[in-house]
């Protein structure tokens, strides 16, 4: 379960963002909707441990994750929060397997090969695994994106605009992707966007 309580945040000495309360179970899979400047991808941020709020608290499951030390942070968000962001970032200098890998390890788990492997056949990149990310196509960078949101299996799926720069065939196959891959293991999938496109889709909805 993904909970928040009160949650405020500000940037330096501009006024506070509030945001309302959220109660997500396993599985659920949810839209956070909000015009650009609305705070949507700082809200997405706070979920995932990146920031840390100025009052209130962010709960998965029996764990308030702002009151943990950066140290332990790191290690629970690389087990169970898988991030998506609306630019790629890898690792250049070392291949798709390595950046992979390197997610793993940075979460304490040893790097899994065959799990690798397998997760990135499902996503139809499996031939790229040897390439480095600066041979990717747009596409395959998103797709190597997911796989390494997803390789240590996480409880929870946070995609910030995913389909912003998408024309409809290609939103669908991505959406589609992710809805599948969070059913594979039960997680709860929630896309942060301001793409309508996506409101008919999605029944349990987060409007700012």
């Amino acid at each position: 379960m993904l909970q928040t309580q009160g949650l405020a945040y500000s940037y330096g000495n501009s006024e506070q963002l509030h945001f309302p309360d959220i109660e997500c179970k396993s599985g659920e899979h949810w839209l956070l909707l909000g015009q650009s400047g609305s705070g949507k991808t700082t809200l997405l941020h706070l979920l995932g441990g990146l920031r840390s709020p100025k009052n209130g608290m962010v709960k998965i499951e029996d764990t308030v994750i702002n009151k943990l030390s950066s140290a332990k942070l790191d290690r629970f968000r690389g087990q169970n929060i898988g991030i998506i962001f609306q630019q790629s970032h890898f690792v250049r200098s070392i291949s798709v397997q390595e950046n992979l890998a390197l997610s793993q390890k940075l979460a304490g788990v040893r790097p899994d090969y065959q799990r690798i492997k397998e997760i990135l056949d499902q996503l139809n990149v499996g031939h790229k695994i040897k390439s480095s990310t600066r041979a990717l196509s747009v596409g395959e960078q998103q797709r190597v994106a997911i796989a390494r949101a997803l390789i240590n299996k996480p409880k929870i799926i946070l995609a910030d605009e995913p389909t912003s720069a998408l024309d409809d065939r290609n939103t669908t196959q991505v959406i589609e992707l992710l809805e599948e891959q969070a059913r594979a293991v039960d997680a709860i999938l929630l896309i942060v966007t301001h793409d309508n496109r996506l409101t008919n889709i999605f029944d349990k909805q987060i409007h700012l």
